[in-house]
Order: structure tokens, then sequence, then C-alpha cells
């Protein structure tokens, strides 16, 4: 089966680059990927696949089915929308949407997973249960379209046994793959504050409430969230972003908006930091006179791998593509709404390796205006899903 499935994964490259590059030519974003679902759609009625659409929007979700089809549920999941970055690549597929980037690998998710699909359909009287493919939308923004198609019941008849994602990463090279068992992505929180004051003119501050230099002392105290308040073995970050200011060289604003995030491991502490920002920020704020809007938007929980699947995954991965192209893998502070997931069953999200190494501008990071990937990455992508797929128990 093995070389079954490397064979066929081998044959199909040239077709599932050819996905690959139409879906990153013609990016969309979170909420909107409409035609990117069209697209998918057609290429799974093309090989005869069964599926359904419009979940959450432009969700789509397809089914295989083996020999004895009640034996088993195997969920795999892939994300397709795209980021708000002007591309800089000059490819021939570069996007054609000005302004919008598959930067952050998603049209590799997508086509690898359709190829995946393609290779287990044409071998389904050679394995056994079913197979859920997800195709999911706006992984990107909050509050996440893999919440918005469980909550819609994507698993409302049956629950898989496992669901596995798959994530470009650019710090491997292409033909690699990287596995961590536990926890390996942090929780991510957006913060929205509005420091309120009383403005006027910058040559009379006696006269004012200044938001600005409130805010300023506020950025710095916050950080004890993370310096002083958090146990050292639970790594969090705090990080403002975006402060708006609107005044001049000698104008003091009513306010200033700030905008950042919080992320952490810990799901009790995560809670408790929340109370302590809301009351240190009211307290700082009122003791220099201003007022103070402080809201947490909940995010994303903390990916947990599962580790007895995670671990099965990366010795069926050894066997696979051999024990010297696939890694361990660090902790994560970036953060995946496929967290989700692995909150209703046991979950396996693990990295593709897609950097060249023959030529850096493969090597580029996620979300960067000049991410691209060794294609060749693709092969190993659809392949190594199949092999999951037909060999996870």
């Amino acid at each position: 089966m093995k070389e079954k499935i490397q064979s066929l994964a081998k044959k199909h490259l040239g077709a599932i680059v050819e996905m690959r590059r139409h879906l990153h030519a013609h990016p969309e974003l979170s909420y909107k990927e409409f035609k990117t679902a069209d697209f998918v759609q057609s290429k799974l009625a093309e090989h005869g696949i069964v599926f359904e659409h419009s979940i959450a929007g432009t969700g789509i979700v397809a089914f295989l089915e083996g020999k004895n089809p009640t034996k088993r549920l195997i969920a795999f999941r892939a994300d397709m929308d795209a980021l708000p970055i002007l591309e800089e690549n000059e490819v021939s597929y570069k996007s054609q949407n000005q302004g919008v980037m598959h930067a952050c690998g998603h049209d590799v998710h997508t086509s690898s997973l359709l190829g995946a699909a393609i290779i287990l359909n044409e071998l389904k009287e050679e394995w056994e249960g079913r197979i859920q493919l997800i195709f999911q939308p706006a992984e990107e923004v909050l509050p996440g379209g893999a919440s918005l198609m469980i909550k819609e019941g994507i698993f409302s008849k049956q629950t898989p046994q496992s669901i596995f994602g798959q994530h470009v990463f650019p710090e491997l090279p292409a033909g690699k793959v990287g596995f961590r068992p536990g926890a390996y992505m942090a929780s991510t929180d957006e913060i929205y504050v509005t420091v309120k004051g009383k403005g006027g003119h910058g040559a009379k501050p006696d006269r004012n409430i200044d938001p600005v230099l409130i805010t300023s002392h506020l950025i710095v105290a916050l950080q004890q969230v993370v310096s002083r308040w958090a146990n050292p073995a639970t790594p969090s970050v705090l990080s403002f972003g975006k402060v708006i200011a609107n005044g001049a060289t000698n104008i003091i604003p009513n306010e200033v908006k700030l905008e950042g995030t919080f992320r952490t491991f810990d799901e009790t502490w995560r809670k408790e930091a929340h109370v302590r920002m809301v009351e240190l920020a009211t307290q700082l704020v009122k003791s220099m006179g201003g007022e103070v809007d402080f809201r947490i938007e909940v995010g994303y929980p903390v990916l947990n791998n599962n580790e007895t699947l995670t671990l099965k995954s990366k010795e069926l991965a050894i066997e696979y593509l051999g024990k010297e192209n696939v890694e361990d893998l660090g902790l994560r502070m970036t953060a995946e709404d496929f967290a989700y997931y692995s909150q209703h069953m046991p979950a396996c999200f693990y990295r593709l390796g897609t950097a060249s190494p023959k030529d850096d501008s493969k090597s580029y990071a996620v979300h960067n205006s000049r991410f691209d990937i060794d294609e060749n990455a693709l092969e190993v992508g659809m392949g190594l899903m199949a092999w999951l797929a037909v060999s996870s128990r």
C-alpha cells in the first residue's frame, strides 16, 4: 500500500501543482472564499467524490468510503482563506487579486488534501472505513471557521476517531515533516483598548488629561502580566502592535486606541490573566485621571496534539519518508483554530517542510509578501495524508 500511495503521489504531482498554482493566483479573504469553494467542489465532482457545501458560508465536507465503511472514521482538514497582503513574488502564478495573497500556505493545504482525496479514491477497494475531508473557511480571522463548522454540525452524525491537520513549515526543507505530541501552539486573544482623557494644546498639558502619556504607562505596566505574574514554566506573550493617538505635534488628543494580542499555554492562567489585565488597566488609568475601555476578544484555545495519536503518526511518517525526514518540533507561540477540533477528538497537527535547499526565494516565512514553496513538497503533502488515512486506527 505504501508503494502504491507513493507512486500515485508522484503520478498526480503535476496536476496538484497546477491546482495549487490556480489557488495561489486566485486568493480570497476569510469568509469570502466563494470561487475557491467552487474550484474545490469542481475537483471533487470530477473524481466522483460526494460532498456537502455552503457549511459556515463556504465550507465543504466530503466523504470517501472504503471497504467496511462503518469500521472507522478518520478526518482531515485543510483551510482555504488567504491574507490581506500584497504579493511581491514575480511568478507566473502570482496573485491576481490585488492586496490578497496566500502567504500562509492555505493553497498548499487545500491542494494537498485534494491530492490525498484523489489517491484514496483510486485505492478505495484497498482500505477500510470512511474518510472525512474538511475544506474550511476563515482560519485567519476570529472566531475561526473551525468553530463555526463544528457549530453547524459537521460531526453531529458521527465523531471521527481522530483528525489530522497539515500546515506548511518553511523552517524545514521540502521532503521533511515535523511532529510534536502534547501542547504545540498557544491560545490567542485579541485586546482592544481605548484610553480616554481630555485633549487640548500640547503647550498646556496642565489643562489636559493626556491619554498618550497614560497609554505609555499602561503598555509598560501591562508587561507585568508576563514578566512578574506568569509562571516561568508557562510561556506567555503580551504584545501591542497598533497604537493610534490622532493628535499632532502640538495637539493632545481626547483618546488613544490600542490593539494587541495575549497568548499562553495554560487555559487556567489565561482566564486569570484576563482579569488581572482589566483590573490593572482600570486602576492605573483612573489614578492618572482618565477612563479606559478594555475589551478582550477571546480567541483560539491551546492546540493540544493527542500524545498517542501523534507518536503513532510520527512512526507512520518515518515508515513512509524515512527517519531522516521526520523532525521533532518545539513549542510555537503562534495559534491555530485547528485547536477547536482537538477539543472534540484526538488530534494531530503536524508540519510540512516547504523550503527549497537550492532556492532561497522559496524559504521566506509565512505571512511574508514573498512567501512561496518548493512545490516538490506537494508530493509529500498529499502522499503522507493518504498514508495516514489508510494506516491510522
